[in-house]
Order: C-alpha cells, then sequence, then structure tokens
C-alpha cells in the first residue's frame, strides 16, 4: 500500500510548540522505517490550516480522490492534516469511503475503526478548538492592551518601540522633528510637498533616500497618536505613552488641512494698510483703495464703494488720512502716572484671580470623572445590548476626544498658572498700548497704526476725508 507523507508548518502564527517541517520529515521517514511503510509521495506546506484552501493539501486529496487503489496518509499529527472542519470532513469522508484505510502518526494512534475513526474527530475538533480559542486569546490580549493604553503595532514615526514595557516612547530626536513639522504646518508655512522636503532636509527619507509622498504626509498630520490617542477599528483608547504635540496644535493643523482641500483662486494681493478698518459714514457702505496717478507719480486713495447706493463721499488720500488718524491717536495719549495706576490695579485683579486657581483645577477634574461615569454606563449599556455598535463607538468617541480636551486643559493650567485668568495680560497689554502714541507719531509702518487704532475705538467711518470712531 502506497503513502503520502504530508508536513506543514504554519507561517501565519507563531506555533513554536511544532517542529519545524525539516524535523517532522526526519522523524517521519524514521518512524516510515521502524514500521516498513513504503512513502511513494511527499507532500510539503507552509500555511495556515485554520482556513481551508491550502493548494499542496488538495492536490495531495485530489490524488486521494484519483487513485484505483486505497492510499494511507502519515503526519506528525491531525492537527497538521487539518485544524478546519471542511478540511477534516474530507479526511473523515475519505476513510468512509474506503479511499483512505490507514492513518499514521507518530504521536497518535489511529485505527480505521468506529472508536478510532470517533477519536480522529476529536482530534479534529481539539485541533480546530485550539485555533478557534487561539484567536480569542489574541483579540483579548489586544483588548487588555488597548484598555492599558499600549501602542499595538510598529512605532510611527517619532516613537520608539520599547520591548520591555511592550509600549512605544518618545524618541530622543525624532520626535522634535514631528513637534517641529506640525508646528509649522499649523502656522502655514509649508503644504504637503514642502513638508515632505522639510522631512528630507531634517534627514527623514523614505527607502532610498526618496522623499516621503503627499499621502504619508497627510496620514501623518491626521495621526491622533501625536495627541496620545490611539484608534483601532474606528475606536479611540487614550494612550499611555506620552504625545508629542498638544490638542490644540493638532486641531489647527487639521483646520489648515480642510481649507486647503478647498480649490482656491489665485488672485494679485497689493499693500492698501486700511482697508477692511473703515466704512462710509453716509452710506455704510465698506471703504476701499486704488492706486491714482498724478504730478510726482503714484498714489494710494480710500473711497466709498458706493455699492448700497448714491454716495457724495470724496476720495482721500492716503498720507492725509495716516496724518489725520496720527491726530486721533495724539487725544488718547495719557500720562505714565496715570498708566502706572492702572497697571497697579491690574496686579490687584491679579493676586485675586489667583485665588480661584484652586477651584478651576478641580472643576476640570470633575469633568475628567464626570465623562469617566458617562462612559462606564455607555459599556454597560453596550454590552447589555441596550444601543447598537454604531451609535456605541460614535458617543464613546466624542466622550473619549472630550476627556482629551479637559486633560489637555489640564496640562495647559499646570504649565500655565495664568490660565485661569488669562483676561488680565491682554489688558495689560492694552494698558501699556497707551504709551504708544507718542511712539506712532513719526511712525512708518501704516499697519502699526491700523492695529492701534483698532485696539482703542470702534465703529471705524470716514466721512468728510476725516476719520471718525468710539474711543474705548
Amino acid at each position: 500500500m502506497k503513502y503520502f507523507l504530508y508536513a506543514r508548518k504554519s507561517t501565519e502564527d507563531e506555533e513554536r510548540q511544532v517542529m519545524s517541517i525539516e524535523a517532522q520529515i526526519f522523524e517521519l521517514e524514521q518512524y516510515a522505517q521502524r514500521e516498513n511503510i513504503s512513502i511513494s509521495e511527499r507532500f510539503i506546506e507552509s500555511k495556515s490550516a485554520k482556513k481551508p484552501g491550502r493548494e499542496i493539501f488538495n492536490q495531495m486529496m485530489a490524488k486521494v480522490y484519483e487513485s484505483t487503489e486505497p492510499v494511507g496518509l502519515i503526519s506528525w499529527h491531525p492537527d497538521r492534516l487539518a485544524r478546519n472542519s471542511v478540511d477534516g470532513g474530507q479526511i473523515i469522508y475519505c476513510i468512509d469511503t474506503k479511499k483512505i484505510i490507514s492513518l499514521r502518526f507518530p504521536c497518535f494512534w489511529f485505527e480505521p475503526t468506529p472508536q478510532g475513526l470517533f477519536m480522529l474527530q476529536v482530534a479534529f475538533g481539539q485541533s480546530k478548538y485550539y485555533s478557534d480559542n487561539l484567536s480569542e486569546n489574541v483579540k483579548r490580549g489586544i483588548r487588555q492592551k488597548l484598555r492599558r493604553g499600549e501602542w499595538l503595532s510598529k512605532a510611527p514615526l517619532g516613537y520608539n518601540n520599547n520591548l520591555k514595557t511592550r509600549n512605544i516612547e518618545l524618541d530622543p530626536i525624532k520626535h522634535k522633528i514631528i513637534k517641529k513639522i506640525f508646528t509649522e504646518f499649523a502656522e502655514g508655512k509649508y503644504t504637503l510637498q514642502g513638508i515632505s522636503e522639510r522631512l528630507s532636509f531634517l534627514g527623514e527619507t523614505a527607502k532610498g533616500g526618496k522623499l516621503h509622498c503627499k499621502s504619508m504626509i497627510q496620514k501623518l498630520l491626521i495621526n491622533k497618536v501625536y495627541i496620545g490617542l490611539i484608534n483601532y477599528n474606528g475606536e479611540i483608547f487614550p494612550g499611555s505613552f506620552p504625545p508629542i504635540i498638544d490638542k490644540k496644535t493638532f486641531d489647527k493643523v487639521q483646520e489648515v488641512l480642510k481649507l486647503r482641500a478647498r480649490p482656491r483662486k489665485s488672485k494679485v494681493t497689493h499693500n492698501f494698510p486700511f482697508t477692511g478698518l473703515f466704512h462710509c459714514a453716509e452710506c455704510k457702505a465698506m471703504i476701499t483703495a486704488q492706486f491714482g496717478h498724478g504730478n510726482g507719480g503714484e498714489y494710494r486713495y480710500y473711497r466709498c464703494t458706493k455699492r448700497l447706493g448714491p454716495c457724495s463721499q470724496k476720495y482721500i488720500q492716503e498720507k492725509e488720512l495716516v496724518e489725520h488718524l496720527k491726530e486721533k491717536i495724539m487725544k488718547v495719549s495719557i500720562s505714565d502716572g496715570w498708566i502706572n495706576k492702572m497697571l497697579d490695579k491690574t496686579k490687584e485683579w491679579e493676586k485675586s484671580a489667583k485665588g480661584s486657581q484652586k477651584d478651576f483645577a478641580q472643576n476640570l477634574n470633575e469633568k475628567i470623572k464626570a465623562v469617566d461615569n458617562k462612559l462606564d454606563k455607555l459599556v454597560n449599556e453596550f454590552l447589555d445590548g441596550n444601543i447598537e455598535k454604531e451609535i456605541y463607538l460614535k458617543l464613546k468617541n466624542e466622550l473619549v476626544q472630550k476627556k482629551k480636551s479637559f486633560e489637555q486643559q489640564k496640562t495647559d493650567f499646570g504649565r500655565n498658572k495664568k490660565a485661569s485668568f488669562g483676561w488680565i495680560e491682554p489688558l495689560k497689554d492694552w494698558v501699556n498700548s497707551l504709551a504708544e502714541p507718542a511712539t506712532l507719531q513719526n511712525a512708518t509702518d501704516f499697519l502699526q497704526i491700523k492695529s492701534f487704532v483698532q485696539k482703542i475705538g470702534t465703529n471705524h467711518q470716514l466721512q468728510n476725508k476725516k476719520a471718525l470712531f468710539f474711543s474705548i
């Protein structure tokens, strides 16, 4: 009787308890010599048996069906032949139909009797159970790692895998590069192509020293791992590894990406510093600007757009407008003594506001705790089957994002103790700006003059070539 030798090792799972293919073949040939078994053909395969569809196994079974004489199979263990119900069923059926009359295993006994078939079915069932259970164990391990906030795969750019902690940690150099490109992109300094070139300049390239493609840069800039979150199968988990950037910078980058995704028409811009500041006192239309030519060269003029109807207001040359604004600015100038008194008052307010720091931090802690309670209730409702998975994932992601935002506020508050009374600094700046009129008297930077006018007044208008506004 001829025997087919079948040896297999999975390449998709690390089955350390199973011998290598070379060791299986050696042991099986030694076993065949001891038992006087004649091996007519060998079938060697490196593929998982969890699912049907193994090419070499199917070739062997085809020869079993085509053989005019009964055959025997020799393998190391039944689990080498099958780990799924379809392939195991084929073996059982061939034994029932006498296509296979002998199965030989060095570590497993089998005879083609009802008892032997029963034990073989049990062995195949155990093999399938092992595969199914292994899959569940892996999934359970993944869920546990996610609950602990551990990264599951290869570390993204800017991090390194730590084999001891089984998590990721900051790369001493590359995390600074990532932080820099996020900051620069948020400030609008570079496009996606520019970021790729920037990374290359800083020593980060794709394989072969090539530039990273735009899609890779896009994925990098939207990856939540850089704010300490893990996105797994559409579900967000807080990570236990340190973030590289804060959420404000990340959100700003997302805004820039959305804006740049919209097609925009390019247009030539001109330097008209006072546009967007004034509207016409007569017809309420906005004031626009244009170039004019006359004796001495080119001039800049400001005028009513007259879009809301007829208007009698005339043009005003920019230098005339500047002189009039400087006169208005000098009227709001106050003495150094009053400035010092106002600054002393802001110091009193600042001292009083520091007492609220503790309440602010406690309020953040209560918000974080409230979100945690909502997350616990949401998980319980999902496990009880009261809400659908899609709704659960959507609500969970929103709560995780909200918690991350509160934690970011807490971090920012810890770094900057003035976060709870941030209005005081702008007030100090405004008080200090009241000393600017003297410096603006001879200023040639018209944008600086415009900025100061915006600070000290509202409802800016032009009437009869004069600037009008209400001083604050």
